[in-house]
């Protein structure tokens, strides 16, 4: 049951690769947290750290879908290693911002901006990276391993930071991250070119426009898109979090809100094997869909928040199984010359989704409270994503050829 180490362990290329993304996320997932806490120490502004997220999304917007087009011209290897010194360089000057007698709110958020323009160039060239760095049937394997990582960087990241960030400040942390970006480069730098087959000439607003073309009219990639999104919309209810801990009168407790859902997944991912054995991908997606807005739903039910997290946990393995399909999907169907494109075009799925959904509950709760925002979202995901067996019957009825590991 054990989840598939083959492509760690038979392929050095992809090893290198998996080996230095796994340390420089950890990283990046402390300064995830010391971001938004370093700009409420600065300001006292709850306003301003919301902000913080909005001057992020522009650039990552931007720079995703060009990224995505240099991602199908150049050499992909090279373009994750310009990203990465970019975000090594960032992360210093993070540093050398908190070190300062005044940290300024000004620069932090003008770093943050840039920041994530950076990610922006870079997640593509990653996802159009791996599948030809791997064999095939390694493919639901890798897609497993990569959960996995999500998962423990979402839980160990945050967890050190906040230890840190207690101790010594936000200084510590942005010096790890920073120590996590040399590691990572430095096993990109070992890696042989990774040339885009059939490279495009130029990356510009037409070849963009022909990733978006080639993503509407393939029922497959589209199904994942809009499954996910449906599912994130209806029933993401981490906006709601802080507040629950309040009605509960269970502060101590919201940690555990946040840390529920990658703890189910992670489970899930290093369990994965016996997932290889299901080839009805799509079919997978929807139903691993449904069963997270079931899961959401009885959110509503809990008496506490041990019983929220409880419900969460087997939310986040839910959405785990999905991530794991939806992925092999893009892999095996997706032509190697668009793989950067369409990366551009997975990333803002799986975006959008969860900004819209805290929207939809935090507005919700505001009129009708944090348990009916939770209950309605819920039932509605739950109809939404079992109404896509006959919206998507294409997506729905769509059988791997490939024979995964064993």
């Amino acid at each position: 049951m054990f989840v598939d180490l083959s492509p760690l362990k038979n392929n050095a290329e992809f090893r290198k690769l998996f080996t230095g993304q796994t340390v420089s996320f950890f990283g990046s997932m402390m300064s995830y947290v010391a971001i938004p806490y370093q700009t409420y120490e600065i300001t006292k502004s709850s306003f301003l750290v919301g902000l913080i997220s909005s001057v992020q999304l522009v650039p990552l917007l931007i720079a995703g879908l060009y990224g995505g087009a240099l991602a199908d011209m150049v050499d992909r290897r090279k373009l994750l290693l310009i990203a990465e010194v970019g975000l090594f360089i960032t992360t210093l000057l993070f540093l050398v911002n908190s070190m300062l007698p005044n940290p300024s709110i000004v620069i932090l958020m003008i770093l943050a901006a840039v920041s994530s323009a950076l990610v922006g160039l870079h997640r593509p060239a990653m996802d159009a990276i791996v599948p030809q760095l791997v064999e095939k049937k390694d493919l639901q394997a890798v897609a497993a391993l990569g959960s996995l990582r999500y998962a423990i960087g979402a839980v160990a990241g945050p967890a050190l930071a906040g230890v840190l960030i207690a101790a010594v400040g936000v200084k510590a942390t942005y010096a790890i991250d920073a120590l996590t970006f040399l590691i990572s480069i430095w096993a990109l730098w070992l890696m042989k070119p990774v040339p885009t087959p059939e490279a495009l000439d130029k990356a510009d607003l037409n070849s963009i426009k022909e990733g978006i073309r080639f993503a509407y009219k393939n029922p497959l990639i589209l199904g994942t898109y809009l499954v996910d999104i449906i599912a994130m919309v209806f029933a993401m209810p981490l906006a709601l979090f802080p507040q629950l801990a309040e009605e509960f009168n269970q502060k101590k407790h919201l940690g555990l809100l946040y840390a529920a859902m990658p703890i189910g997944a992670g489970i899930v991912s290093l369990f994965s094997k016996p997932l290889n054995k299901y080839n009805r991908h799509g079919a997978g997606v929807i139903l691993a869909a449904t069963v997270w807005g079931i899961f959401v739903t009885l959110m509503a039910f809990s008496p506490d928040l041990l019983w929220m997290s409880a419900a969460l946990f087997m939310a986040g393995a839910a959405d785990s199984v999905s991530a794991i399909y939806r992925s092999t999907i893009w892999n095996e169907v997706i032509p190697p010359n668009v793989r950067g494109r369409l990366g551009s075009l997975n990333m803002l799925s799986y975006m959008v989704g969860p900004l819209i959904g805290n929207m939809r509950a935090g507005s919700m709760a505001a009129i009708t409270g944090t348990h009916h925002s939770i209950l309605w979202g819920g039932v509605l995901c739950v109809i939404a994503c079992a109404s896509c067996i006959w919206i998507f019957p294409t997506f729905w009825n769509y059988r791997s050829e490939t024979v995964y590991s064993e």
